[in-house]
């Protein structure tokens, strides 16, 4: 069983901002319990509240040796893989063009995360972020979007669950994985603890963030939609 955690950046079809990415950490279910122990441990060793949340919105240069430690942490586990879709410019979108919403798109996106995993042995569970009171509407589009899109190769997901983000360690860390790639394509430089995560993502990656990674990077692995959807 593998369990894939999923989060979201600027998603919303007016919110001022260009970029907008969707992805998740997929993580086997026998192993996701070590992972919350290990993050446990590293807040210890940094002084960090076990129950504190992380987010990318409260990256701080106080706490820069922390979010570094995370960031190894994603790399050094052979465990954890990462999975995500970049739309750089919302603007390019004609929706029109393609009879469908933003929500349309937005069910879209995640099928381009989860259909990465589509097709392994293994069953899949899936948790998603609550973000607003329509998730649980949001949750039954994506399973038929799922189940009507995936009739080529096998759909071997189990359920999909939304979850509140202090009830798992592991979709906080996608938060942040996340949250580094949509700041980095947005070309904001005004934090330099922000800036320094991006840098270490990178260069751990050996990945630019803006350019579509080729489908047998297993570790980390970028989606890049560069023309029209």
């Amino acid at each position: 069983m593998i369990n894939i955690y999923c989060d979201e950046s600027c998603h919303l079809e007016n919110d001022n901002k260009k970029v907008m990415v969707i992805g998740g950490i997929a993580c086997p279910d026998y192993a996701s319990r070590k992972v919350y122990e290990d993050i446990k441990a590293i807040k210890i060793k940094h002084g960090i509240s076990v129950r504190r949340e992380i987010k990318w919105s409260k990256v701080s240069k106080g706490e820069r040796k922390y979010y570094l430690d995370l960031v190894n942490y994603f790399f050094d586990n052979e465990l954890l893989r990462l999975r995500c879709v970049l739309l750089p410019d919302k603007s390019i979108l004609r929706h029109s063009d393609f009879s469908q919403t933003h929500d349309d798109f937005y069910y879209k996106m995640y099928y381009y995360v989860l259909s990465f995993f589509l097709g392994d042995s293994d069953d899949i569970n899936v948790y998603i972020d609550i973000k607003d009171t329509n998730s649980m509407l949001k949750i039954k589009k994506l399973k038929k979007v799922l189940e009507n899109k995936s009739y080529s190769q096998k759909n071997n997901i189990d359920k999909i669950q939304q979850i509140r983000s202090h009830e798992s360690s592991i979709i906080q860390l996608a938060d942040m994985m996340i949250g580094a790639i949509s700041y980095l394509n947005r070309k904001l430089e005004s934090n330099e603890t922000k800036m320094e995560i991006c840098s270490l993502i990178k260069e751990r990656s050996g990945q630019n963030l803006n350019r579509t990674t080729s489908l047998s990077n297993d570790k980390f692995n970028i989606l890049v939609l560069d023309r029209l959807f």
